[in-house]
């Protein structure tokens, strides 16, 4: 192109309309790897409860190694997910200028951080309610927990 205005303004309206497709490509693929990963966190989530379910069945003389080892897995797969989405999140904000989708990215994953620590409670709240069913706390603790 020629240094004066007129090719400057052309190349600059081209450069533009050929980086916005490959750039809208490139956020929906960065969107759809986020959705596959809540798609496995879900699935973690799925695993989660039935290993809880599991050991509570185990109870009173709870099968508390096998749990733990369970609890390890989910824990690894949940911070594997979060490192990734935290990833994705940055390149929407610096090499994508999608600083609202990046905040929305940030914003799911706090709630996913309050989720998982909810579970955790309600779970050991099960045990409570199951070790002690006499204790009408316990059960009131488990209903609370499980609409917030």
């Amino acid at each position: 192109h020629s240094p004066g205005a007129g090719g400057a303004a052309s190349w600059s309206c081209t450069r533009r309309r050929l980086q916005i497709p490959l750039t809208d490509d490139a956020v929906k693929l960065l969107l759809r790897r986020f959705y596959t990963l809540q798609g496995e966190r879900v699935e973690a989530y799925r695993l989660f409860e039935e290993g809880h379910r599991a050991y509570l069945s185990s109870g009173p003389h709870y099968d508390f190694l096998r749990y733990r080892q369970l609890v390890h897995e989910i824990t690894l797969a949940f911070s594997g997910i979060s490192r990734e989405i935290l990833q994705l999140k940055e390149q929407l904000q610096t090499e994508h200028g999608r600083p609202e989708l990046a905040q929305h990215l940030c914003r799911v994953q706090q709630k996913e951080k309050e989720k998982l620590e909810l579970t955790a409670q309600l779970q050991l709240a099960r045990q409570n309610a199951q070790d002690q069913p006499s204790v009408p706390a316990h059960q009131q603790e488990v209903q609370e927990l499980k609409y917030k």
